[in-house]
Parts: C-alpha cells; structure tokens; sequence
C-alpha cells in the first residue's frame, strides 16, 4: 500500500494540473456512479488526507478516493504525460478532462462523491494526518497510549492513531528507534520523538517519488531493514529478519492482511514474533 508520502505527492501533482480548471467531461467506470456526470464545475484544490485523496470542485462536492494497494492517477496536457505510469486500458476507473489536461485513476478504490460538509464521514476517523496541517505529536502520542499493551508495530500502523504512516516507514522508524516491532506501546522510550521522527521522514520524501531513509538514494541503499530480509544490518552486520506481524485475534501467521514486518534482532531487542 503506498505511504502517505507517496499519497501526498499524488494530490499535489493532481492539484497541480487540475486546480482552477473547469471540468469538461467526467467517466466513472464503476457501476454505483456509472452515470454520474461532474463536468461544469471547477476543480477548486485536490489534498491528501493520510491515504486518502479529497478533489473538492466549487459547488462543494468532493470526490474522494484511496488507492490501496495498486491504485494510482496519472495526468497529461496535450498528448504529454506530466505524471505517472501507463495502465492497461482495463484498469480505468475514472476519467477527468479539462480543457487542457486529462487525469486518469487507475485501480483506484472507494470511490465516492459526498458533499464537502460531510467529507468527515469517510476520513473522519483517521488520526493527526503525518503530512496535514492537524499534525499533533501529543495528540498522536496520546492515541497510541489509550492501547498501552498493544504492540507497537500494529499500532503505527492504525490510522485512527496517526494517518500516512505505511509499512515501509513502521520498520525504519521502529529499527531507527532501536525497538522490537513486538514491544507494547507502554514499554517504548520517549514515543513523541519517535513521532518527531516519523514525521521527519515523511517530509524528507513528500517531494520525490523515491523513499529514502538511509540518506543514499542508489538502489539496494534506501533502507534500514526493509525488504532486506536475511542481508546483514547496515549497522552490525547481523542477518536481517522477516516475519509476518499479526496480533492476537487478528489472524494468523501468513495470514493476508498481514505485513510482513523487518527489523535487526541486535539492534532492535525484545519481544520478537
């Protein structure tokens, strides 16, 4: 699932295209709003919200999407792509053409239009947003404690606790912290710097496509531990780990909606899975 990063760059690349733009045709091929029609309204701003994407026009509609796992959008002016990759013509889901640009959501999911008063209804209940203007560290912090006994890895990444942190930023923020993704929340030292942290991260990459956590931005040198498993810790050498993180009633082992979590066992002591 892309990080809030990832999500964040996306809205701004849209806002960027369609922003002050009068729509002038609108597809959506999805059979709940088959025929909806958007065109005659201006697209006012386009904004993340954590991992979700709020493109508000000026009669106070928002269209909101997620894109999950493989979801994306794509834009060009004139025949030239400004951003994104080519889909295959099957993953359209939703089309906006403006005089001069057209956006494209691929595999895009959740797809709903609400009017803007009640855009809390689907985004309401996420946390202090990484990359928002609501940011709070003592807000966050809170959150994570009302679950003291919980683990912290599943705990980043609840939305409701804090919005746009993914599973690539829970293993570096948790190896950068030295703390086993299996500890409780009440067992972590000093959680609002770890908080001052993730936000730092998330921010170093809003603006690029790349996520960089090493301060090397070379292939095979982004990361800490993630999708390092069984290469040696950058810091001490030892064989990296993967494990599947689950808690307790939430799955099994190998279960699918579980992550597969990464961290250094010298590094990172405690509880393990």
């Amino acid at each position: 699932m892309p990080e809030g990063d990832t999500v964040w760059l996306t809205a701004h690349k849209l806002h960027g295209a369609l922003a002050g733009g009068l729509l002038t045709r609108t597809d959506f091929r999805l059979p709940e709003l088959a025929t909806t029609d958007l065109s005659g309204r201006t697209v006012i701003e386009v904004v993340a919200r954590g991992k979700h994407i709020l493109l508000r026009t000026s009669d106070e509609l928002t269209l909101h999407s997620h894109l999950m796992m493989d979801g994306s959008w794509t834009a060009s002016r004139n025949g030239k792509r400004l951003f994104g990759q080519s889909h295959p013509a099957h993953h359209l889901r939703v089309v906006l053409e403006t005089a001069e640009v057209t956006a494209q959501g691929h595999r895009v999911h959740d797809v709903r239009i609400v009017p803007t008063a009640r855009e809390s209804d689907l985004v309401g209940h996420l946390g202090p947003d990484l990359l928002g203007p609501d940011w709070d560290v003592a807000v966050t912090t809170s959150r994570l404690l009302s679950t003291p006994d919980r683990m912290i890895g599943p705990a980043l990444l609840d939305q409701r606790n804090l919005a746009g942190l993914g599973n690539l930023y829970k293993c570096e923020l948790l190896f950068l912290r030295g703390v086993s993704p299996w500890a409780p929340v009440s067992s972590v030292a000093d959680l609002p710097a770890m908080m001052v942290l993730a936000h730092r991260l998330l921010r170093a990459n809003r603006d690029t496509w790349a996520q960089v956590t090493t301060g090397v931005n070379r292939p095979g040198q982004q990361t800490w531990v993630y999708e390092r498993g069984s290469k040696p810790c950058r810091r001490c050498g030892t064989p990296i780990r993967r494990a599947d993180q689950h808690e307790p009633g939430h799955g099994r082992l190998g279960d699918p909606r579980a992550r597969s979590t990464y961290w250094c066992p010298h590094c990172q002591p405690g509880p393990g899975p």
